[in-house]
């Protein structure tokens, strides 16, 4: 899978630290999974954006794109915007493929992370 690219996909937000923590996860990402064509990329108010990231790993080799967006709800920039973005990306990068996964919501580990953070604040 040499020629994969994933990319984290977050809203982006002011806050820096914000930020730094979906790069963290695009980071840790990497380390675990072995992923070597990794990226983070934000819809707004952070860079790098969608198409900064898809052009820095299409030259890197990537010809196909995994874009995991790092949303809990399919909201409207799920709905809506990246669609959008995507459908233009692969008109301006003919060859490579771009596919998108469910957002975070319904995943059962997310049960799971709620009933911990209910859990811990209730020790």
């Amino acid at each position: 899978m040499t020629d994969v690219g994933i990319i984290l996909f977050g809203h982006g937000s002011r806050v820096p630290e914000a930020n730094q923590s979906v790069m963290a996860v695009t980071e840790a990402m990497r380390e675990r999974g072995g992923y070597a064509l990794t990226a983070t990329a934000f819809l707004e108010l952070a860079e790098p954006d969608l198409p900064q990231a898809v052009s820095t790993l299409v030259a890197q080799g990537a010809r196909r794109l995994l874009v995991i967006p790092y949303f809990l709800t399919l909201g409207i920039h799920l709905r809506r915007d990246l669609p959008r973005i995507v459908q233009d990306l692969e008109s301006i990068h003919p060859g490579v493929t771009i596919q998108v996964t469910e957002p975070l919501d319904g995943h059962p580990a997310l049960l799971d992370i709620v009933m911990a953070r209910t859990a811990a604040a209730l020790v």
